[in-house]
């Protein structure tokens, strides 16, 4: 079977608590074997490092969400520094903007993004970015930030419009299919990410959240990543196989931490 990368789920999450072993288990057996567990808010940190401690397979990155930014005491360059010498720590958020709900703490959301780019340069770990419904201030950020000093970084569940795919790709940044590049409706989305180049494209689930096709409606999980890729395949004029190969390849080159763990293992 292939072997694919959730390079983005969430195992903390209350919805996994019963069961997360068999969770992980029915992911390896689907061939995910590579998971990146996320964490939203810094002070849920321990509880995320214990997943990646506690299951071989489990990665995790942390950082401050943006909904939470303004709620959540503001975190420091340091804070996220000293987060990041865990072996198993691999990536810089999630962070970002999301003005769909949380518009008002426009300039909290904007501090903490800065903040979160500023430790992806000091470690070179990745920067994984939400973006909702702000598009234009996400392009002139991270571009801004970019020019100050390079940096890596991931479009975590991409779904906003073909100019910030566009500004993303320029600055040498990768795009993630989640599942609702899967959903019927999402072929303005899917036409995106046809036409960013194979080489940056990741794919994830944001699990317990979007499932695709066939398990839409109902909680998500890493062993269904193959139900995306299969969809980012028929995209790229790839088979499975292939594609799965090509993704997980895009995952080490960006997350060269868990690249660097799966070869010493």
């Amino acid at each position: 079977m292939p072997e694919i990368v959730d390079s983005h789920c969430h195992l903390d999450f209350p919805d996994f608590a019963e069961e997360l072993p068999d969770v992980v288990a029915r992911a390896q057996s689907a061939g995910v074997t590579r998971m990146v567990t996320i964490c939203t808010k810094l002070r849920s940190e321990p509880a995320v490092r214990a997943i990646a401690e506690a299951h071989a397979p489990v990665f995790y990155a942390a950082g401050t969400h943006p909904m939470s930014a303004a709620d959540e005491p503001m975190v420091t360059v340091d804070d996220l520094i000293a987060v990041a010498t865990h072996p198993k720590m691999v990536g810089i958020g999630e962070t970002g903007l999301d003005y769909h709900y949380t518009a008002d703490s426009k300039a909290a959301q904007q501090e903490s993004l800065r903040v979160h780019i500023e430790a992806a340069r000091q470690t070179g770990l990745p920067l994984i970015i939400h973006a909702r419904d702000a598009d234009d201030d996400m392009a002139r950020i991270l571009s801004e930030e970019h020019r100050a000093g390079p940096y890596s970084c991931v479009m975590h569940c991409f779904s906003s419009g073909a100019k910030l795919a566009e500004a993303a790709l320029d600055l040498g940044f990768y795009l993630s299919m989640s599942g609702i590049a899967a959903f019927l409706k999402s072929q303005s989305l899917r036409d995106i990410f046809a036409a960013a180049p194979v080489t940056r494209i990741l794919v994830e689930t944001d699990a317990p959240y979007l499932a695709p096709p066939p398990h839409r409606g109902r909680r998500n999980e890493p062993a269904y990543t193959a139900h995306t890729a299969k969809v980012g395949a028929a995209l790229f004029s790839m088979d499975y196989a292939e594609f799965a190969r090509q993704t997980s390849e895009n995952f080490d080159r960006l997350f060269s931490k868990a690249a660097a763990w799966k070869q010493a293992a």
